[in-house]
């Protein structure tokens, strides 16, 4: 950044004296401009009419930076004006603040200072909105007592931003204080109280700024409705959605996301339908928030109908779908979204987008392309490789799960309860007893992790299925908090596999008490019962469960086939005899995007 300097009294003329006459049409080239090659070459036109030290033209001329690759140029150009001012000083520190980091802004304002051009009520705004962007309240407070030094604080623009900065660092006292002693409001100084109150989730107080204020925009009604619908006030969002007198389609969206993350797709689904003005952010509430209930199938449905409506997904969409296809463990359908991603414009370098890439192909079976995903990743985060080894873990690779975890570590990244649930799971499910030992004394030592219900399941369930059930017995009840029914359950799993009786029924005694309605616990313990030949305890059990109207119902698979067509009909007898007699509810995939021909498979 250039160096201020004193201003001569030829400055000061220099400052106060008319804009040139040849401005205008200059001017008027200028704010044509839409390309850096544009801008050269209008400022050689400038350079050419000695125009060069015009404030009024270099100030437009600067004001045209709209990305980071112009800010240098516009840079250049500026320390090329001897004397500039004010109005020269704010398009520059907007270009700054839009553009590049907080900390060359501030240089650009110390400069600005040193130089003698005193701050206004336009130098400001787009400071406060860049502590606002990064939450830097520290140095916010200062730039508000900055702009008190300057007396510009009671501005609307200044005391908007002020409002915002406060709001967004969840202090609607401070926000409230600005806005009091504004002496000039306007509908953005009181939708910007509004979001405050609403940030902090005081929505008692958002309300009562709302219901007071004179006039109301679209903004300010969508900041209520979306707060009531975050906090999960769901009636309360729906009562002031039907009022607003004129929906857009973040009205909309924002209700649509709210049932969505409330569980109610019915509703969401009614409003979508509802909704004259689709965007991409509309077709991704509702599509995630079928993911997020569970209902894959929907989202992926969905997805499609987007395609054929010619909407243009984005990289959000397509991660949601990813998760959903992730769930269906749908093979062909993961290749042909994979294919869909190369073909399309996205970045496949972006984290989340590869590591949801890597989890879809994971997940439907496809290792190969998983791995080589993974491998080519320029930069690997926690989820990635939570999901590679979760697909090592269920190919059965539990040692190179355990190899990937540490390499994991040696990258620097930190594992957390999550990776190390998939970690300890893999070590039950290959056998690595003294690994598995290893790795949860590591995270409650090493890594200061309180073992969770679950990490104790994994032990209970690694020690049990290898036949230490005493000690995994010793582990479930040295546990800081009561084990929840799944690490009951595996303990009374492992009693079935090695025929221990006596631990068994103390187990099952307390299942009983946790799921009295669960007839699998009755179930695993008669089989234990039926092992050691106590027929007599074997009918006790089972006349109890008739006493209280349990039944163990039976599990059911889903099976996806590729069935070809031979004139007109599915050759069901091939399909039998390749599944066994066994009875299988197999759904065929029914084109959602594949023509194949494929129907619906009942009891067979």
């Amino acid at each position: 950044m250039r160096r201020g300097f004193p201003l001569s009294s030829s400055a000061v003329q220099h400052l106060t004296s008319p804009v040139s006459t040849a401005s205008p049409p200059l001017a008027t080239l200028l704010k044509s401009c839409k390309t850096l090659r544009c801008l050269e070459q209008v400022h050689v036109l400038i350079i050419r009419k000695g125009l060069v030290q015009d404030n009024y033209l270099i100030s437009r001329l600067v004001s045209l930076c709209n990305s980071p690759s112009i800010l240098p140029y516009v840079t250049s150009v500026f320390n090329r004006v001897s004397y500039p001012n004010a109005c020269l000083w704010n398009s520059l520190l907007k270009g700054y603040c839009g553009h590049s980091t907080l900390s060359d802004s501030l240089s650009v304002l110390s400069a600005m200072r040193v130089s003698g051009a005193a701050p206004d009520e336009y130098t400001f705004p787009p400071l406060i909105k860049c502590c606002s962007d990064e939450l830097a309240i520290r140095i916010g407070v200062g730039i508000h007592g900055l702009s008190i030094k300057f007396g510009v604080e009671s501005d609307v623009f200044v005391g908007s931003s002020l409002i915002d900065l406060y709001g967004k660092c969840k202090l609607p006292e401070h926000a409230q204080t600005v806005f009091d002693e504004m002496s000039v409001r306007n509908v953005v100084s009181w939708t910007a109280l509004v979001v405050a109150f609403v940030n902090s989730g005081d929505l008692g107080n958002a309300r009562r700024v709302f219901d007071i204020m004179p006039k109301r925009n679209r903004v300010s009604w969508n900041a209520m409705i979306s707060g009531y619908a975050k906090l999960g006030e769901l009636s309360s969002a729906r009562k002031l959605f039907d009022e607003m007198p004129l929906k857009n389609v973040i009205s909309y969206t924002v209700m649509i996301d709210g049932y969505a993350k409330s569980g109610d797709m019915v509703s969401a689904r009614y409003l979508f339908e509802q909704c004259p003005d689709k965007d991409t952010v509309t077709w991704s509430a509702l599509i995630s928030g079928y993911v997020q209930n569970g209902l894959p199938e929907e989202a992926v449905k969905f997805f499609l109908e987007m395609e054929r409506c010619s909407a243009k997904a984005d990289e959000f969409i397509m991660v949601s779908v990813m998760s959903a296809c992730a769930e269906l463990g749908r093979l062909d359908l993961a290749k042909w979204i994979d294919s869909y991603m190369s073909r399309s414009s996205f970045d496949l370098c972006r984290v989340h987008v590869a590591a949801a890439l890597v989890h879809m192909n994971v997940k439907c079976g496809n290792m190969e392309r998983a791995s080589y995903l993974f491998n080519n990743m320029t930069k690997r985060d926690l989820v990635s490789y939570c999901s590679m080894i979760q697909g090592l873990n269920i190919h059965g690779q539990g040692v190179g799960a355990v190899k990937l975890f540490y390499n994991m570590i040696s990258e620097g990244i930190t594992p957390d309860v999550v990776a190390f649930t998939v970690i300890l799971t893999a070590c039950s499910r290959s056998a690595l007893v003294e690994e598995g030992c290893r790795l949860f004394d590591m995270m409650r030592n090493q890594y200061s992790i309180t073992a969770l219900p679950d990490h104790y399941a994994c032990m209970v369930d690694l020690l049990g299925r290898f036949g230490h059930i005493e000690a995994a017995h010793d582990l479930l009840k040295s546990m800081p908090v009561e084990p929840h029914a799944g690490a009951w359950g595996a303990l009374l799993g492992a009693c079935w596999l090695h025929c221990h009786t006596e631990v068994a029924e103390v187990v099952a005694n307390r299942l009983f008490e946790l799921e009295p309605l669960n007839a699998g616990n009755f179930v695993l313990l008669s089989n234990v019962y039926a092992a050691a030949s106590r027929w007599f305890d074997v009918t006790v059990l089972r006349n109890q469960m008739v006493d209280r109207g349990l039944r163990k119902i039976p599990g059911r698979s889903w099976i996806y086939f590729e069935a070809a067509k031979v004139d007109g009909s599915t050759k069901m007898e091939l399909i039998y005899i390749h599944v066994g007699r066994v009875h299988v509810e197999g759904r065929l995939g029914n084109s959602w995007f594949l023509e194949a021909g494929l129907g619906h498979i009942g009891n067979i």
